[in-house]
């Protein structure tokens, strides 16, 4: 791998992609910026179910979450709404008991409490429909990590959206993350090989 000096948060791999550091170094970690972060996800489930995961990030590495991704779908039932809005006292408990996946009770009851405010909105277009109406007029075009934002007048607003209508752990900070994992903003750095490969930014 090499630094290109005036690009110095991105590597070139011996593939001869530039990626940021964070994705150059770790195989998952750089299948996943290859293949998945960024791409539009437009349906009910794959947003649940990265709101879910956003959620279970804050205050932890995205590495951490993305290693226990197999086992939160386990537990979760798939990140099927309509199942996790159903789960109980008795789920609860189950879901604490395994190491496998992030303990913290918090942020389970806010994944079954956003589980049934995504079936709700259902009755007025749906969890898609209202988070892709936040998509800006115009993306960053970040060249440095420092030029990367970590909120947005829209990810502001779409959180107090969300609040509103009753979901939990979707701060304007976990809302742009979200944002820029299903492809509603482009933050890949200027010179990498993924800037612009999600077909909504052009």
């Amino acid at each position: 791998m090499t630094v290109d000096p005036e690009r110095p948060d991105l590597v070139v791999g011996d593939d001869g992609l530039a990626r940021p550091r964070w994705a150059a170094s770790d195989t998952l970690l750089r299948e996943y910026y290859d293949t998945e972060w960024g791409m539009p996800v437009r349906d009910e489930h794959g947003l649940f179910e990265r709101l879910s995961l956003e959620a279970f990030q804050s205050g932890l590495s995205w590495a951490t979450v993305l290693r226990k991704r197999p086992a939160f779908r386990e537990v979760f039932a798939g990140f099927d709404p309509e199942a996790v809005a159903r789960f109980d006292d008795t789920d609860v408990a189950r879901l604490l008991a395994d190491a496998r996946i992030i303990r913290n009770r918090a942020k389970v009851l806010a994944t079954v409490q956003n589980a049934g405010a995504t079936l709700r909105l259902r009755e007025d277009g749906g969890l898609a429909e209202l988070v892709w109406s936040f998509q800006p007029d115009a993306t960053p075009e970040p060249r440095t990590f420092a030029d990367v934002p970590s909120s947005s007048a829209e990810s502001r607003a779409l959180a107090k959206e969300l609040k509103r209508r009753g979901f939990t752990f979707v701060g304007p900070t976990t809302v742009f993350a979200l944002m820029e994992a299903v492809g509603i903003v482009d933050t890949h750095l200027l010179g990498s090989h993924r800037r612009g490969t999600s077909g909504v930014w052009v």
